[in-house]
């Protein structure tokens, strides 16, 4: 979006601005889709029936590297601010938090932006060239043929402008069958590393589609079943979901489409499927972005996705810039075209409902300390006020009314302040060209400082997601006359116990939404996974308490989610557990480790901004937001854009993806403990044991896990290793004879007063030596090993790049030194109890292996034989 320099508005004119016009309801009328959607999981648990199932948005980032041919070069089309830039950090709203939200609802989402936070990428096609390997075709009654039709074809190398990789293949068809004698083609890639991939397959639409076309995802010997309308969409990548895969090429990591459907009568085509995001491979003024396609600008995305070249380039090659404000509207316009929303428009049929563009803008506060906010917009004065179904365009303007006032009852609420800008009816790109009701939101100032200390904790992202998915699904069922359920949080109190013969009990408790009466739980779904496969399909249940039958010396790994009318919560932390019949002794993991955080922050009256150097915070997961690390920090450069402006950074993490917090460690300490054949074991969080649900001393041994678990000023949640009531609790434990194992990278730094001193001294036998001329990078020395922590940030686990020094106290000993010859670990193991304290993350210990072997040794120094 064309953005003001609005450096000079000050909290006055950013007053709060109502829309006060009647909102119109049922605004679609008799116009409603009622056919199947565009893909359905029916391995699903849940049933939705007042959330979006069956609903169909169009929702993008805003921007994303593009090539300037006035420059002769790619690159961001906003600045470097604050370690990001507007191109990468919107998409750190949509894609981890608002499209999963929207999906979890029952929507079906498409983004012309690629949505996968993936390097690499591999297809399988029937047109791949011989001898091809991965391609397989099984046919019974009804065999496979050629569809007599133009699809997907790929080659080796760039692509050039104008070239369409949906029109220079072929693709198969079969007749479909009800029941038995399926013919089937089994797509199985040779996925070069471990880890998550999206899944997109595609077909061509013909005369006699099936609306029901089956197709198996096969993910680390799990298999999760799809319904593909393929009356709509045909000649596009279709988005299926995102499921981890194991390196390699086995029939456990595979993709099959049948010939089944539930009517008997009808054609299944396909085409080729894509395992991964990977990179930008359009060729722009002779050469490509070398960035992953997903940071690219949806012009890129559009054209490998086989749209027409006037949706991608609609200003015929020469702009991209504006080719790529244009290409996201339009190709919902391409994929709507010719349903019930979009009728008299030609298309692929997808019945889209409703576009959402989501921007960050520019402006700051001049006293640096004001929030500039929220902003919306919409388009009414155009095409004599009708959408294409003859709709009135008003139906947007209360679609970004509702945004802002979401906005302001949600954010408010949970962080005490924010600001509501303007709503806009102008003439915009993205809300003009869009054929259904759209908006655009400006959700904050990526240039004012305050409103981007917020903005870049992943809580806050959370919240203003939850916020957009909340007006989203109550727009789109009062436009239909329909009653609107929101999901729920997720649970809490999470814990798994063992009982009796060998099963294990898991218990949680569902989660209040305080700003939220409809979301609460009326079911949860349990996901287990065993072993190195992945996770189910999960199991639903109404209690709040599961069983499940262990095989002895097997590793279980679980998970559990809240459901409701309105749809699903994003997942607790993974928990596990560990049944070995011979053993005497029950180790309990504790998961400590639940800090999500922005990077350290430097606000004082002369400089503002991240110091990365200091703390470069923790993400949600994988993370795609960062471009460079701040170097401008003088205040009074505040508003100059470019190299010694306030904000400025550099460019070196651009294409770096970032792992943060993927909660769930206590599976590499459960995995680990388990290697030695000897420990039963059990797990529960944090919050399980603040709550008064867990009896330490139940347990022969208690591994807490802290992980980057620190307290500081400006994170909006409390996180710190040692409050008050876990000292409590740890203090009783120890003084009847418990043996302890703590690690974490601030566990000496983050307990500073006088009191958490006196515990670490005189319970966990340690006080904290840092100093700033002493690293503790480099390999680690103990019980016998040499080894390497993640210590540099990857896109592989989470990095310690700060540990602490732990000097032992008393008749403690140094149990591992860093490379400087620093104390890593204190052990004490006295006739009162015993203590193993680690100065770094056990998880972050890079070779499995070699986890293995030191958590065995830790275990026999504490427990003895």
């Amino acid at each position: 979006m064309n953005k003001l320099k609005t450096g000079i508005l000050s909290l006055v004119t950013l007053a709060s601005t109502s829309y006060v016009e009647a909102q119109v309801a049922d605004v679609w009328g008799d116009i409603d889709y009622k056919g199947k959607p565009w893909v359905s999981n029916e391995s699903k648990p849940n049933e939705i029936k007042h959330g979006l199932a069956g609903r169909h948005i169009s929702l993008w980032a805003s921007h994303g590297r593009f090539y300037d041919a006035d420059k002769g070069r790619w690159r961001w089309q906003r600045p470097n601010l604050f370690c990001t830039t507007e191109d990468l950090f919107t998409q750190t709203i949509v894609v981890p938090y608002l499209i999963p939200m929207l999906q979890n609802a029952g929507a079906i989402v498409f983004t012309p932006r690629e949505r996968d936070w993936q390097m690499n990428e591999v297809i399988i096609d029937n047109d791949d060239k011989l001898p091809v390997t991965n391609y397989f075709e099984f046919n019974d009654k009804y065999s496979w043929q050629d569809a007599g039709v133009r699809a997907f074809a790929h080659h080796p190398g760039d692509y050039a402008d104008g070239e369409n990789p949906f029109s220079s293949g072929s693709a198969r068809k079969a007749r479909a069958v009800k029941g038995k004698h399926e013919s089937m083609i089994s797509y199985q890639p040779n996925i070069p590393e471990s880890g998550k991939y999206a899944v997109y397959v595609s077909y061509k639409t013909v005369e006699g589609s099936v609306d029901d076309a089956q197709y198996i995802v096969y993910h680390k010997g799990q298999e999760t079943h799809f319904r593909v309308n393929q009356q709509m969409g045909g000649g596009t990548w279709v988005y299926l979901g995102t499921f981890d895969f194991d390196k390699g090429c086995n029939e456990f990591n595979r993709v099959v489409l049948t010939n089944n459907s539930r009517n008997k009568k009808g054609i299944v085509t396909a085409d080729a499927v894509r395992f991964g995001g990977g990179m930008g491979n359009i060729e722009r003024g002779g050469v490509i972005s070398g960035l992953p396609r997903c940071l690219e600008g949806a012009r890129y995305y559009g054209q490998w996705a086989g749209a027409p070249y006037s949706v991608y380039s609609s200003k015929g090659g020469r702009d991209d810039y504006g080719d790529d404000i244009n290409v996201r509207s339009l190709m919902t316009n391409w994929l709507a075209g010719g349903s019930d929303y979009v009728p008299a428009k030609e298309g692929l049929r997808v019945p889209i409902e409703l576009s959402l563009a989501v921007h960050s803008d520019a402006g700051y506060a001049r006293d640096g300390k004001g929030l500039i906010g929220s902003l919306a917009v919409c388009t009414t004065n155009f095409n004599n006020g009708r959408l294409n179904a003859g709709i009135t365009r008003m139906a947007s303007k209360d679609f970004a009314s509702d945004l802002l006032s979401g906005i302001m009852r949600d954010i408010p609420a949970e962080y005490k302040n924010w600001n509501r800008r303007y709503l806009w009816d102008r003439n915009y790109s993205e809300t003009r060209l869009p054929e259904v009701p759209s908006a655009i939101i400006e959700t904050m100032s990526h240039q004012n400082f305050p409103d981007m200390a917020l903005g870049q904790d992943p809580n806050f992202k959370f919240s203003f997601a939850r916020s957009l998915y909340k007006t989203i699904a109550r727009f789109i069922s009062r436009q239909h006359g329909k009653s609107c359920v929101i999901s729920p949080l997720q649970p809490l109190g999470f814990k798994v116990e063992l009982l009796k013969n060998g099963y294990a009990q898991l218990t949680w408790r569902g989660q209040e939404d305080k700003l939220e009466p409809t979301a609460k739980p009326k079911s949860y779904n349990v996901y287990i996974s065993t072993g190195t496969s992945g996770f189910d399909n999960g199991i639903s249940t109404k209690n709040t308490t599961f069983k499940v039958k262990l095989e002895p010396g097997v590793r279980y790994n679980f998970k559990v989610t809240a459901c409701n009318a309105g749809g699903e919560s994003f997942p607790t932390e993974v928990l596990s557990a560990y049944y070995q019949p011979m053993a005497h002794k029950t180790i309990l993991i504790i998961n400590g480790f639940t800090r999500l955080s922005a990077p350290a922050i430097i606000d004082n009256a002369q400089s503002q901004g991240f110091d990365m150097e200091e703390d470069p915070g923790v993400p949600y997961g994988l993370y795609a937001g960062w471009n460079g690390k701040q170097t401008g920090f003088d205040k009074s450069k505040m508003g100059i854009e470019g190299y010694g402006g306030l904000g400025y950074g550099g460019d070196e993490m651009a294409g770096k993806f970032i792992m943060g917090n993927t909660f769930d460690y206590a599976k590499t300490h459960a995995d680990a403990i388990a290697s030695a054949g000897k420990y039963n074991v059990e797990s529960c969080s944090m919050e399980a044991l603040l709550s008064e649900e867990v009896d330490l001393n139940r347990y022969h041994g208690v591994d807490l896990i802290f992980g980057l678990q620190k307290y500081n000023s400006y994170t909006p949640k409390y996180y710190s290793t040692f409050n008050s009531t876990i000292m409590r609790k740890i203090k009783d434990y120890t003084a009847k004879g418990g043996a302890l194992l703590v690690s974490g990278a601030y566990i000496g730094s983050d307990n500073t007063s006088f009191e958490n001193k006196q515990f670490l001294s005189s319970v966990l036998k340690a006080q904290c030596a840092n100093a700033d001329t002493l690293s503790t990078k480099g390999t680690i020395n103990g019980l016998g090993m040499n080894f390497d922590i993640y210590e540099e940030l990857n896109a592989t686990h989470y990095a310690a790049t700060k540990t602490d020094i732990l000097a032992p106290v008393g008749n403690a000993i140094c149990a591992m030194q860093y490379q400087n010859g620093t104390s890593a670990a204190v052990g004490y193991k006295g006739n009162d109890y015993s203590v193993f304290t680690m100065g770094f993350p056990f998880e972050c210990i890079k070779d499995e292996q070699t986890r293995e072997s030191l958590m065995r040794g830790i275990w026999a120094y504490l427990l003895g034989n």
